[in-house]
């Protein structure tokens, strides 16, 4: 079959490589079937262009992916428009975290013809097999479909337990030299940059992440490393971005890695996920001579009450200590800090801003935005259960206009309280930040000319 699978624009100068949809075009074609990508992302194509390509090229299956997200929301149902006014429509399957978890509600809005749920490497190809032969989509498990106008949902697919068998993304139906270019916390001007995923889900049960499949998958040291030298080979690559969702997942995991890196030489720099129960100092150590120049941190609030409503299991003095065991290291940490979950204070803001302007490297610009209850997490539901939302429709059409605005306030704080709060806590980490990248310009003026610094190379930005 001809397979049409479109990224969609996510309104970025360089956009993040679509590992999903990249493993997707993969195993399309190593089933048999003709792979062609729609790169929206790269070319900013408006929707009138693949409507017109959809007129003139005739395709059997068209494929989008979405994440969940007021941005992705609005993407998709622009991008449905235009497949659905098509002349030559072909089957339209929705995937992600987007539609998964409320396939009912994103049928009937986009008129997909059906939404895979949960891994998709299998279920296309099955999905695909059952279009061919002309088989009733109820044979196929994994997916959501609407018949007399009711949403048919099989059997969820089993899950690919082992993901080393998986075929590496189909990087070669992609503009790579475009995403190579992405800018990451710690790179140099002159690094090439490509993702790669080495495991797939998280044994952690955060109350606002929507969790699709239960457990934790790693791939084998071999086969990251196997996949490390080809991108090193064919694309040039020296910085790694391990886009998992925790790479350290565990202690004897994430020192396994690292052994397998500096044992194969493979010379690359690297930032992952990780967490900061497992950030101890030789963990960090052996990180840090594997090539790792960033660990993002999930820290979520410095109020312990708060980070047990959360279920984040991880204590206050386990990140205080984690973050100044990784800058002991000299990694750099990426700290994600949100606000107005379930009991928290202004008391609770307070104490994330004083952590961030205490322990902030610089490495990135941080703020602190309001928890969002995306569907199919804990905190979707408990909103819905405390009447502080409705349904899917709610969230997508009225409340969640914003990641950095209120969709459902958690706190016993007004509206207008908390977005006071967060104004001024904002502003002290901005102008925090922007204070250090002054500082940092002056050194570098006082290097400059007091100095007589031959490697200056200007104060131009591109």
């Amino acid at each position: 079959m001809r397979i049409l699978l479109v990224v969609y624009d996510n309104d970025a100068y360089i956009s993040w490589f679509p590992q999903g949809l990249a493993y997707i075009a993969a195993a399309c074609r190593a089933a048999g079937h003709e792979v062609e990508i729609y790169n929206q992302d790269v070319y900013h194509w408006p929707e009138s262009h693949l409507n017109d390509l959809l007129n003139k090229e005739r395709y059997d299956f068209i494929g989008v992916g979405a994440c969940g997200g007021y941005y992705q929301y609005r993407k998709v149902l622009k991008i449905s428009e235009a497949i659905n006014h098509s002349k030559h429509r072909p089957f339209y399957v929705l995937g992600g975290h987007l539609s998964a978890p409320e396939p009912d509600y994103f049928l009937k809005k986009t008129l997909a013809d059906a939404i895979v749920i949960g891994e998709g490497e299998i279920t296309v190809i099955k999905l695909l097999e059952a279009l061919e032969h002309k088989k009733p989509l109820h044979s196929v498990n994994g997916i959501a479909f609407l018949e007399n106008g009711q949403c048919i949902q099989t059997p969820r697919q089993a899950l690919i337990e082992d993901i080393d068998s998986i075929p590496f993304p189909a990087w070669d139906l992609f503009p790579m030299n475009h995403y190579a270019l992405l800018r990451l916390p710690n790179i140099k001007n002159s690094e090439r940059c490509m993702p790669v995923l080495s495991g797939r889900g998280c044994t952690f049960k955060c109350n606002f992440c929507y969790r699709m499949d239960q457990g934790f998958r790693g791939r084998s040291a071999e086969s990251i490393v196997e996949e490390i030298q080809i991108l090193k080979k064919n694309y040039a690559i020296s910085y790694i971005a391990f886009s998992d969702e925790l790479l350290m997942s565990s202690t004897q995991r994430t020192l396994e890695l690292c052994r397998s890196f500096i044992k194969h030489k493979l010379d690359i720099r690297w930032d992952c996920n990780g967490r900061l129960n497992y950030a101890k100092p030789d963990v960090l150590k052996l990180m840090k001579e594997a090539g790792c120049v960033f660990i993002n941190y999930g820290i979520e609030s410095m109020d312990e009450q708060a980070l047990r409503n959360m279920n984040k299991a991880l204590t206050v003095k386990q990140i205080t200590s984690g973050i100044e065991n990784t800058l002991a290291a000299g990694i750099s940490p990426g700290y994600n800090i949100i606000f107005g979950n379930i009991g928290e204070t202004a008391e609770s803001l307070r104490l994330g801003v004083e952590f961030l302007l205490k322990y902030d490297d610089h490495a990135q610009m941080r703020t602190i935005r309001p928890v969002t209850p995306y569907p199919g997490s804990p905190l979707y539901y408990y909103a819905i259960e405390k009447g502080l939302l409705r349904d899917c429709e709610d969230f997508y059409e009225h409340k969640h206009m914003n990641s950095d605005l209120l969709t459902v306030n958690f706190t016993n704080l007004s509206d207008d309280e908390v977005y006071r709060l967060l104004y001024e806590a904002n502003q002290k980490l901005l102008l925090n930040y922007y204070a250090a990248q002054i500082e940092k310009t002056q050194e570098t003026l006082h290097k400059l000319y007091l100095e007589n610094d031959p490697a200056f190379r200007g104060f131009r930005q591109s």
